[in-house]
């Protein structure tokens, strides 16, 4: 993505979100098609600044984050208050509050993870925080930074960040190269990189061993901004900003390199060639690109009762484009056709998520951002 003007709001206190207009309820249902496929779109909950992310809670309620710093529960046609107990987010150009992943055993112990954008020596930088919430819901308790870059910068772009949690119970996420692409090829920085942590914040001994930073799964990234494991077979994936084109989908490996910015399917944006080409040894390619760029904004992969005939499908929120890229895939893994949906309706697709019963979740990335869910209309 482009670089953005930087506009800095230091979110330090639940008080200063209260002052804000609240989100309002609003349930509307629009039909489209998509193939064969009669969709229901539902406006859960408009009204909300910039959501980041969507998680289903376990009695069927959301839980949302706002990239300016506010997390709220949406429940029975509610859009509840800020939570309290965050802690200093930077809301800073691209960064600010991010990525929600709630614990395999959040019904019990009610611990969900967040990534964020905070302030710190030199600038600000990439975060990931542990945190259970309170049995009233509202707020933030026992939260704990158990991740923090270890280079922060002035600059306002490319902070990644989503969290894919892993059959161990650890912790995959991703960081941009925070607008600066040679950060990504350094074995010393974590921007530009993939790590895999435990929930504690140490290291999963399942990284490669013997790096300068113990954290790092695999290099070469720009900015992924989609991340998620298949539950079929546990293979991680991401989708992640190019340039002008050349954004990617990867299956990263330990140890393995993507290549940003030594090859890129993409191009600067004043028009000039990237590194070397599109492919050198050393690199891994692409499972699919995109060129010109539709700015992907995060990833899933189709596992639900819902859209049977989508099993193991891609869905890809893209913000550039306003749509939901669904990317058929072989029982063998290959890469089929792509199928363009909901284009130009609902604006910046920010988050995609399958929830528990299949249909689909997603969130807009607007000053009047929506809450939309995805169900099986009547087939016609």
């Amino acid at each position: 993505m482009p670089n953005l003007s930087i506009k800095t709001a230091w979110v330090t206190t639940p008080l200063l979100a209260l002052t804000l207009a609240w989100p309002v309820f609003a349930q509307q249902t629009d039909e489209h098609r998509a193939g064969d496929v009669t969709l229901n779109v539902t406006t859960i909950a408009e009204g909300l600044e910039h959501p980041w992310s969507v998680e289903v809670l376990p009695d069927g309620g959301y839980i949302v984050t706002e990239r300016p710093g506010r997390m709220r529960i949406i429940r029975d046609g509610e859009v509840g208050r800020p939570l309290g107990g965050l802690p200093r987010i930077a809301a800073v150009g691209q960064g600010g509050l991010l990525d929600i992943a709630l614990a395999p055993d959040f019904a019990e112990t009610r611990r969900l993870y967040f990534t964020a954008a905070v302030p710190g020596q030199g600038g600000q930088g990439t975060a990931v925080f542990s945190a259970r919430l309170s049995q009233n819901e509202r707020r933030l308790e026992d939260v704990k930074r158990i991740f923090l870059m270890n280079k922060l910068t002035p600059a306002g772009q490319h902070f990644g960040s989503r969290i894919a949690i892993a059959a161990d119970g650890s912790l995959f996420f991703g960081i941009g190269d925070r607008g600066d692409g040679d950060r990504a090829q350094d074995p010393a920085d974590h921007a530009g990189k993939i790590m895999r942590i435990n929930t504690d914040g140490t290291p999963s001994t399942k990284n490669p061993q013997g790096q300068p930073l113990p954290e790092v799964w695999s290099s070469g990234h720009r900015n992924p901004q989609g991340i998620a494991i298949d539950p079929a077979d546990n293979q991680l994936f991401t989708v992640e900003h190019g340039a002008r084109g050349g954004d990617e989908i990867n299956a990263p490996e330990a140890g393995a390199n993507y290549g940003w910015p030594v090859i890129s399917y993409g191009k600067h944006y004043s028009g000039a060639e990237i590194g070397i080409g599109q492919t050198a040894d050393g690199y891994e390619q692409p499972l699919h690109y995109w060129d010109p760029s539709i700015a992907p904004g995060a990833l899933a992969i189709y596992r639900g009762a819902m859209f049977p005939e989508w099993d193991g499908d891609f869905l890809v929120a893209a913000l550039k484009y306003q749509l939901v890229a669904r990317i058929e895939r072989g029982e063998d893994g290959s890469i089929g056709t792509e199928e363009r949906m909901l284009q130009g309706e609902y604006g910046r697709i920010r988050d995609v998520k399958v929830a528990p019963d299949g249909s689909i979740l997603l969130v807009t990335d607007e000053e009047d951002g929506q809450l939309l869910r995805i169900t099986r209309g009547g087939e016609s």
